[in-house]
């Protein structure tokens, strides 16, 4: 039985709460979402915290979740795509589970937020520079707090589960 958190991490359109649901389920573990668990704190959407507190207020909101998140039973738990921007989250889920980085190529990022009107990074003319521009910018976050890392792109989310359960059982996490 693992007895810590897995945390996804990773860019914006890239499967994290997709992924995060179905690993949940094949470990019997919850499944979190901070994005959620603010909207479900706070009342509102993403979008409109970050019209009215700006990123800033977002990510404090989001730390205060991870702290939270962190003190609570084991989970599988989605993170936002910013998540790392802050040393305390990266130091938070250090110290409180096993991290897996889900990539994908920016190609398949643009894709699959084309149509997606709730990420207010991406509310811009160039939606594909900002990706490679954030990209750019998390990517050593990404690696430097993960243990494992699956790139989604070549896979479907069952397969890309399966990748993470095997590399959790080659950690030693699951039993």
């Amino acid at each position: 039985m693992i007895r810590a958190h897995v945390f996804l991490v990773g860019p914006m359109g890239v499967g994290k709460s997709t992924i995060g649901r179905m690993l949940a389920s094949d470990l019997g573990l919850p499944f979190l979402d901070t994005d959620r668990v603010i909207e479900e704190r706070t009342g509102a959407d993403i979008p409109w915290i970050f019209d009215m507190e700006g990123e800033d207020g977002f990510r404090q909101r989001e730390t205060n979740v991870l702290a939270d998140i962190c003190q609570m039973t084991a989970s599988v738990v989605a993170t936002g795509g910013g998540i790392v921007t802050r040393e305390k989250n990266l130091e938070l889920m250090r110290n409180a589970g096993t991290t897996c980085y889900l990539q994908a190529s920016v190609e398949q990022l643009v894709e699959r937020t084309a149509r997606d009107k709730k990420r207010p990074l991406l509310q811009v003319d160039n939606p594909r520079e900002k990706i490679e521009q954030i990209l750019a910018e998390r990517e050593p976050s990404y690696r430097s707090v993960s243990q494992i890392v699956v790139n989604t792109d070549r896979y479907g989310p069952k397969a890309a589960v399966q990748e993470i359960l095997e590399a959790l059982s080659r950690l030693g996490v699951t039993p």
